[in-house]
Order: C-alpha cells, then sequence, then structure tokens
C-alpha cells in the first residue's frame, strides 16, 4: 500500500466512499420503463404484485408479503394490528434504529428495552426472560430487532415469548437476505416486517412490507394501507386507515433488485472478509451467531476502545470516506431516559468501541484500497 495515500492532504477529487449506497444491477431502469410504459404508476399495479409474491418467498413456504411505503410504516400497521395503545407494553432491542419502538411510542406504549447478548449483539433471550417476568401490563408486544445482516435467536426468543404469552415480532429490516438456521430472515413470531430504505440491503428507493403466515393479517395490513377502503363502487370506510401502500413504479425497482439478490449478499460478504484480513491485530468482527448465515448489510467491527474507534473514523473523514459508529443503544437515547432497561452495558460497549465501515455492494478494488490505508 503506497504511504501517504490517507491524510489531511487527500486530493479534493477523491469521490466519497459512502457507508452503504444502492447498487444497480441493469434490470431495475428496464423494469421502472416498462411500469412507467404500462400507465400503472399509482400504488397499485402488476410490479407490486410480483414483488409481494416473491417477497413472501424470502422467508420460507407459507409466507404472505404486503408492501409498503417504509420499514416504520410496516411496523406501525402492526402495532394497529395488535391493537398496541396505552396500557401496551413493548419490549424492544436495546441495540437497533429508533423505528423499531417509535410507532409503538407513537401509540402511547410503554417502551422497555432489553440489552444485546455480548456473543451475537441481538437481544439476550435471559435478560427478555427477566424483563417478561417483571412485566405486569396485560398486554405484551415484544420486537427483537436483527443486527447489520444477522438474525436474532428466533427459536428461544419464541420459546420465552409463548410461555409468558407475549406476542413475539421481529423486526428484518437490516436482515434481508440472511437466514436462521436455514431458514429467511423474518421467519419467527406472528408477523415480520422488512425495509427497502435507501441504505439498506435491497431498495426501492423507499419502502418496506408486512410479512407473516398469517394471511388473513397480512391482507388486514394491506386493506389498511390503502385508506381501509371497502369493496363498495364508492369511498366506503369502517375504520381509518392509512396511506401507505407502494407505489408501482417502486415495487419495479424493487423487482430488479431481488434479480441481484444473491449477487448483492455474496459482494457484501466479500467485503466483511476483506476487512476482516485488514484489520487483524487492530480490531475484532462485530459477534454474529453460529445460528445465522449474515449478509453483513453493514461491516462493524471493535476497536480496542473508543479512542482508538474514533482515531479510525477520523482518518477515514479526513480521506472523504464515511464511517458510522454502532447504534446508539435506545436506553442512551434523551428520548428514553425515563424507559426501563434490562442490562445496557453491552450495547453500551458496543456503542463506544463499534464503527461501521463503507460495504456498498458496488465498492470497487480501487476503493478497498483507500479504506485499507486509512485502518
Amino acid at each position: 500500500m503506497r504511504a501517504g495515500l490517507c491524510n489531511d492532504r487527500i486530493s479534493a477529487v477523491d469521490k466519497r466512499i459512502y457507508l452503504s449506497p444502492p447498487w444497480l444491477g441493469g434490470s431495475e431502469r428496464t423494469r421502472l420503463e416498462d411500469a412507467v410504459a404500462s400507465g400503472w404508476v399509482a400504488p397499485c399495479g402488476p410490479a407490486v404484485d410480483e414483488f409481494e409474491r416473491r417477497l413472501a418467498a424470502l422467508p420460507g413456504p407459507g409466507h404472505h408479503a404486503a408492501a409498503v411505503t417504509s420499514g416504520t410504516a410496516a411496523l406501525d400497521l402492526l402495532m394497529h394490528a395488535f391493537d398496541v395503545g396505552p396500557g401496551t407494553t413493548v419490549i424492544a432491542s436495546d441495540l437497533t434504529f429508533i423505528s423499531t419502538i417509535g410507532p409503538a411510542v407513537h401509540r402511547g406504549a410503554t417502551p422497555v428495552f432489553v440489552d444485546s447478548d455480548p456473543a451475537t449483539g441481538t437481544m439476550s433471550v435471559p435478560l427478555l426472560e427477566e424483563a417478561l417476568a417483571c412485566c405486569t401490563a396485560k398486554r405484551v408486544i415484544v420486537i427483537a430487532a436483527d443486527l447489520y445482516g444477522q438474525c436474532c435467536d428466533y427459536d428461544a426468543l419464541a420459546e420465552v415469548c409463548t410461555r409468558r404469552n407475549a406476542i413475539f415480532l421481529v423486526d428484518a429490516a437490516e436482515a434481508v437476505g440472511a437466514t436462521y438456521r436455514g431458514r429467511g430472515a423474518g421467519s419467527a413470531g406472528r408477523a415480520s416486517i422488512y425495509s427497502f430504505n435507501g441504505n439498506k440491503l435491497i431498495t426501492t428507493s423507499g419502502g418496506g412490507a408486512v410479512l407473516s403466515t398469517d394471511r388473513a393479517l397480512v391482507d388486514r395490513a394491506r386493506k389498511r394501507a390503502q385508506q381501509s377502503r371497502e369493496p363498495f363502487p364508492w369511498y366506503e370506510h369502517r375504520e381509518v386507515g392509512y396511506n401507505y401502500r407502494l407505489s408501482n413504479l417502486l415495487a419495479a425497482v424493487g423487482c430488479g433488485q431481488l434479480d441481484i439478490l444473491d449477487e448483492i449478499v455474496r459482494r457484501k460478504r466479500a467485503t466483511f472478509d476483506f476487512y476482516c484480513r485488514a484489520l487483524t491485530g487492530k480490531a475484532i468482527p462485530f459477534p454474529v451467531a453460529d445460528y445465522t448465515h449474515a449478509t453483513h448489510w453493514l461491516s462493524v467491527f471493535l476497536y480496542p476502545d473508543t479512542a482508538a474507534r474514533d482515531a479510525a473514523a477520523a482518518r477515514l473523514t479526513a480521506a472523504n470516506i464515511e464511517s458510522r459508529p454502532v447504534w446508539k443503544p435506545m436506553h442512551l437515547q434523551p428520548v428514553f431516559q425515563e424507559a426501563r432497561v434490562f442490562g445496557g452495558a453491552t450495547s453500551a460497549d458496543f456503542f463506544n468501541r463499534g464503527i461501521c465501515l463503507p460495504s456498498g455492494a458496488g465498492l470497487a478494488d480501487k476503493d478497498l484500497e483507500r479504506i485499507e490505508a486509512c485502518l
């Protein structure tokens, strides 16, 4: 590696390397143009139907899917479906993005957070057991978040929830393409959600999905996403719905992304392997459980301490390369300072030492060279 590649005097013409930009394979443009030419530009059409059929196959046989405008919208629809509101306790992963818990809080639920398992980074099963044992609410929802492209321990979490009479949901926004014991991400619980935001493993620019083996639940979510319109010639409504339906144009892009899903996953895993070699002796990979085959949506590594992590981030910034700390745990967010948390030290440690490195499927060898020089 040539010396001096990463320093404060790096040339202004060096193109910025982003953390997780979308990568298009080619058919997205053709599919989008075909959708425009067909006249199906509203939130319905053949591309939406195809996208939903193909999404339903990802978790495994027996699933159904409703495509909506975002992963957050998908979670909001699930909170509606399970009557979340004042008096409901929603127990969520501590180490996650705020969308995991946001829709529940909007509806007046009480948030409770459960720390990460040090060996996996995802929700701790023993601490979930403790949280449920302490919970006195009549209605309890557990939302476990898949993390950075790996699945949480679906079977163990589901067993605890069943025994404790809690409704188990999976936020699989970060794990499209991953597997859990051979099953697809989002294949557990009463329902799950995906996200197709611009930075996710596959994207529709913005989008998400509700998934479940309960067809009636998915059908109700789809109906509510279309303003809960009843099947009459006029606009008839027996409940208030939402304008959450994914457009046919964005679904066309999503179908193109599904065409190259396997290649995107292959590239993500190759980038992670590259970082493992480049960071030998400097940082260790974020833990990944042996029950999941992770996509490494983001390549995440842990430095010995905050200072070493911040120094690496500063070198990347100086080279016009984007990086980011690990998610700031929910119990450390000012908005949730009054919320109860079970544990918390593990997720805080990951936040203090962890860094997310550029993980775009379109990273070229010259990009990786620039990154490696800074690391």
